[in-house]
């Protein structure tokens, strides 16, 4: 009992004396840093002004100005950076990568890399004769290396810029720096380690990369800078199984892992109006539908696909109603019958349109809902595939073949057409016996050779008296969807180009160098 009270008294006394052991001084930090005594009559109180007034006359060049204030207050103004990171060169593997951040695209002067080299270079030099000399340079170096060092992990990590700020129809959730990403930035044990965890190792960064660096075309530069801007957004988990458009390729890829299931063409919506910010201005203020602009460009979005529908009817939509249905059926009373659209008043289905005296009704004003019966005029084609958005848009098969002839398949109003969408239903079912049966809904013979008898043959037998019915079928699970806008990647070790469709390209080339 005597010996555990002993070693307890012992361990007890290693504590305290731990506890209450003096820290060393800023002042005893700096000196050994730099190896220079004149730190050791560094005053806190004067160098706390110097780098408060600091603060203030570098907020032009700072982007994290409130950050900064709020971590090194709650510090007490320490040069936290300069005493972690000067002496093992950390700082110096710093300056060294912002130099060399042209290699993503970015302009090493936004990081202020240039200054902050020579004031490097004047703290190792160690010229001065009194300590108080050297506090406007520490605190310049302390806060040009915590914002530079903020800015250049974020940008590699999320994105020089937040797209959901810059484009209107992007409607993808990114990921983006939380509260305390600089907080556990600037408290990061290894400067270095982080500069190097975070380059970039995906294929298609690499890939992008390396064209970049090696072209001296200026235009080709920017193309590649802004794609590479686009990877370094990190997007929602796909999962194993997911469907992916790239609106400037035209095309539609469904992947499971590593697997390429199906590629195939489609339409999308068409280019805005030229001017189109302008034009809804002056439409604001008019509130005159004849000037409202055009913008049918399809969204970026990531959604799921949930319910696939054979024989759809098309709800047309009250943009497309105004600008388009009312103004044809007044041209000619004949238009509604001839493309099997069903009038609706008050959600009433109308006998008779043609009794409708349209011309007493303003495009403003219209009190109908149009609705496209199912068959072979319907703009839908046979197959619609239906996800979750705000948009009102989906996939879908088209009675117009045309379109994907065209190099420019821009030309829907936003909702996008697929140029295999029976191969697209058939991957989504991913059962025999419901691909058999929703093929027979749009009036298709079975491929399984067991249920051929069990499918009801009505478009088999008696093609001319088929009547389509609307159904609805539920793939085999939900299956993501990614609406995407790529303009340059990588392919079987060449880099594809595709021309910048909605002129996406400048407008995020702008706000990235804005930004810096």
């Amino acid at each position: 009992m005597r010996t555990f009270t002993l070693l307890l008294g012992f361990f007890t006394l290693l504590y305290f004396n731990d506890a209450f052991k003096k820290q060393p001084s800023i002042g005893e930090l700096l000196t050994k840093r730099f190896e220079n005594e004149i730190y050791k009559e560094f005053d806190t109180l004067a160098f706390d002004a110097v780098f408060k007034h600091s603060i203030d006359s570098l907020s032009h060049k700072l982007s994290n100005t409130q950050t900064l204030g709020k971590f090194y207050l709650n510090n007490s103004y320490h040069p936290q950076l300069i005493i972690n990171f000067y002496q093992n060169n950390n700082l110096d593997s710093l300056v060294s990568f912002l130099q060399n951040s042209e290699e993503h695209g970015f302009n090493p002067k936004a990081f202020s890399s240039d200054e902050l080299l020579r004031l490097l270079q004047e703290l190792k030099q160690n010229k001065y004769t009194h300590v108080s000399q050297s506090y406007a340079t520490l605190a310049k170096v302390e806060l040009l290396a915590a914002d530079a060092y903020i800015n250049y992990v974020s940008y590699l990590k999320y994105g020089v810029v937040d797209p959901r700020k810059i484009f209107s129809r992007y409607f993808i959730t990114v990921k983006r720096p939380d509260s305390q990403f600089a907080v556990r930035l600037l408290n990061s044990e290894s400067m270095t380690d982080t500069l190097v965890g975070i380059q970039h190792k995906s294929s298609q960064y690499k890939a992008l990369q390396a064209a970049y660096l090696q072209t001296e075309n200026d235009s080709i530069g920017q193309i590649l800078a802004v794609n590479m801007e686009r990877l370094r957004w990190v997007l929602p988990p796909t999962g194993e199984e997911y469907v992916q458009v790239n609106i400037p390729d035209f095309n539609l890829v469904y992947f499971k892992q590593k697997d390429t299931l199906a590629t195939m063409k489609v339409c999308v919506g068409s280019k805005a109006d030229l001017d189109y910010d302008q034009k809804m201005e002056h439409f604001k203020k008019t509130n005159n539908l004849e000037d409202k602009p055009n913008n049918h460009e399809t969204p970026l979005l990531f959604s799921s696909i949930t319910m696939c529908y054979a024989n759809p009817e098309w709800n047309i939509p009250e943009s497309i109603a105004k600008n388009e249905i009312f103004p044809s059926t007044l041209k000619n009373r004949g238009y509604l019958r001839k493309n099997e659209i069903n009038v609706f008043y008050k959600n009433k289905l109308v006998r008779n349109p043609y009794r409708i005296r349209w011309s007493t009704y303003s495009r403003e004003k219209l009190p109908f809902r149009f609705v496209q019966k199912s068959g072979l005029k319907n703009a839908l084609g046979k197959f619609k595939f239906a996800f979750e958005n705000n948009s009102s848009i989906y996939l879908h098969d088209t009675n117009n073949k045309k379109a994907f002839k065209f190099a420019n398949r821009a030309v829907s109003h936003g909702c996008i057409r697929l140029e295999k969408p029976l191969k697209f239903a058939e991957l989504l079912v991913s059962d025999k016996d419901k691909y058999d049966k929703l093929r027979a809904e749009v009036g298709l013979a079975p491929v399984n050779n067991i249920n051929k008898q069990s499918v009801s043959a009505k478009s088999i037998e008696k093609p001319k008296s088929f009547v389509p019915e609307s159904m609805a079928f539920t793939p085999k699970k939900p299956i993501p969807l990614l609406i995407t806008y790529f303009t340059a990647w990588e392919k079987n070790n060449r880099i594809e180009y595709r021309p910048d469709v909605y002129g996406l390209d400048q407008k995020l080339w702008l706000a990235m160098n804005k930004s810096r």
